[in-house]
């Protein structure tokens, strides 16, 4: 299944949340260096989804904020 996910890094809280208008938005405490938010965008979102890391990947948008997430 394929979600819109708005990443938000450098949070004080670490969390999920489905926005009005059916996207998700990430509250992420690390700072986006070498790839560091996108592997707990990861392992967050497979905690989220009760799924494997590794059944979570990023699609589109792994430079930017705006991500295109698939979890199998």
């Amino acid at each position: 299944m394929k979600y819109n996910v708005r990443v938000q890094t450098r949070s004080s809280r670490e969390e999920i949340v489905m926005s009005a208008d059916g996207t998700l938005k990430a509250y992420l405490n690390v700072r986006p260096v070498e790839g560091k938010a996108n592997e707990a965008l990861r392992e967050l979102l497979a905690e989220e989804f009760h799924t494997a890391k590794s059944r979570v990947k990023i699609i589109k948008g792994a430079r930017s904020k705006d991500k295109v997430v698939d979890i199998c």
